[in-house]
Order: structure tokens, then sequence, then C-alpha cells
């Protein structure tokens, strides 16, 4: 039994075949996923009634990415407006994806830094874990955790960790929990692989993304839920265990983080 913790179903790249997609993920052993949502994208929001129409074990983060954090610049009240009624439903279970990405950089860094804040404030307000966007922005992204979550009330998971082992260290100081994408299984990603063996095993989490980041053998393609048993698999043989026995560790650290996600009687 595995959990895609981060996905995009709702995205257009599913409209067609989801129940197709589904299918495959529940044949690879795949028994629910977090949907990410666009929160200010209304067009993705109302297709979530799809998705949850087909898969009715998945559960959803909705939250506003950092970039799209200059349209909300000058208006932080309307933002915790909009993402406090985004969460209201028993199916919306974290704040996410939000951060920082000062690579793209595609609003200010101050505007991100205020758009990201008030989601966090609003996410500890509520007690809903967070699911971090952070790209080369590390130091800011903590510093606001700790500021705008109120020391250690925000607890959350740093999406698609690509970071350095110092890196790696410090999001999990704060109690995060460390997510590993198809991005590990990549040839070039040997550093990743450091970081991906040393993280507790009590932190880890996997992730596909979909439909970005497809992992090795299906490097290229759309990504999909089912795929988040490559990963496994090659964490597995990474990290000296088998990928039961990795499974079932994965498995309670979502019912730790994302308890709704992991059926009571399998947790």
């Amino acid at each position: 039994m595995l959990i895609d913790t981060h996905c995009h179903l709702a995205d257009t790249a599913f409209a067609r075949d989801l129940d197709a997609v589904v299918g495959r993920a529940r044949d690879a052993g795949v028994t629910s996923a977090l949907c990410i949502l666009s929160a200010d994208e209304s067009d993705e929001v109302a297709r979530a009634a799809t998705v949850r129409a087909a898969w009715p074990e998945v559960r959803f983060a909705a939250g506003v990415h950092p970039h799209r954090a200059a349209h909300w610049n000058g208006r932080l009240d309307e933002l915790t407006a909009l993402i406090a009624d985004r969460t209201t439903g028993d199916d919306v279970i974290a704040v996410g994806e939000i951060g920082l990405d000062y690579y793209y950089d595609f609003a200010p860094k101050d505007v991100q830094q205020q758009v990201f804040a008030a989601q966090v404030e609003l996410a500890a307000s509520r007690s809903l874990p967070v699911v971090i966007h952070a790209r080369e922005s590390l130091d800011d992204t903590l510093a606001i955790l700790r500021a705008a979550g109120a020391g250690d009330r925000v607890r959350g998971v740093m999406h698609c960790f690509t970071g350095t082992l110092d890196e790696a260290r410090r999001a999990l100081d704060i109690g995060f929990y460390v997510s590993m994408s198809g991005i590990v299984t990549f040839p070039k990603s040997a550093a990743l692989r450091e970081v991906a063996a040393f993280v507790p095993p009590d932190r880890l989490v996997i992730e596909t993304d979909a439909p970005f980041l497809a992992p090795v053998p299906n490097r290229g393609k759309r990504n999909e839920p089912a795929w988040v048993a490559h990963t496994a698999a090659f964490l597995a043989e990474l990290r000296g265990t088998t990928t039961g026995e990795l499974a079932a560790t994965l498995r309670r650290n979502v019912a730790a983080l994302l308890p709704a996600l992991v059926p009571a009687g399998v947790r």
C-alpha cells in the first residue's frame, strides 16, 4: 500500500483519461493521494469534484503558489479569505503548495514572502499542515515558517525536496517531513540520493508531483500516481530495505502528518 503525497490530478493534463489514471494507480497499490489545488484558479478548483468522484480516497490541499504571488500584492486580506474558503471542506486537509521560488522569481521576493506568510498564519490558526515549495529560498522559507507559524505551531512537508544535506537537516530540525519525488531516480541526482539515504525513517514521504517529474524508467513522459511505485522501489534499494518495509514506514509517516489519507485500520 503506497500513498502519493503530492500530485495535480485536477490539472488539465488528466482531463481526458482520469479514470484510467486512477485505475492504474490502484493496480500499482496506490491507495490514496493528496491532490494539490491552485486556490486562485477557479477552473482547477472546480475540477476537484471530478477527481473526488473518480477516486473517493483522494484528499486535497489548496494554496497560492509563489509563481502567482504578484496577483495578491497588497491584497492579503482577500488572499486569507480565499484560502479560508478553499480549506473549509472535510476533504481539504492541508494548505499548499505555498512557499518561495527565487529561481524563477515571477514575483518580487518581498511580495512572495508576504503572500507566503499570510498563508502560513492561516494554516497555523486552523491547525492545518502546510505543503512547502522552496526553490533557492530555504533561509527565508524557514524564517517565515518559524515567525508566521508561531514557532512550532505549524507542521508540514518540504515538497519535492532537491536541496543539500545541510538544508535537509535544517528542515528536519523544525519538525518538517522531507518528500522525495522521481528526481531521486535521475542519473545525475547523486547528491539528492545522499539526502534520501540520510532522512530519518520517521520523516520521509514520497510523491509524484504528477503530471511532472516522471521517475526512471518513465522519465520524460506525463507522470501519474501509479509511478510512485518506481520511486518507492528505488528508495527501498537505496536505503537497504524492502519495498514492503519502506511502504509500511511511509504509511506511518503519512498517518502522522496527513491522517485522512490512511484508513485507520492500516496505520
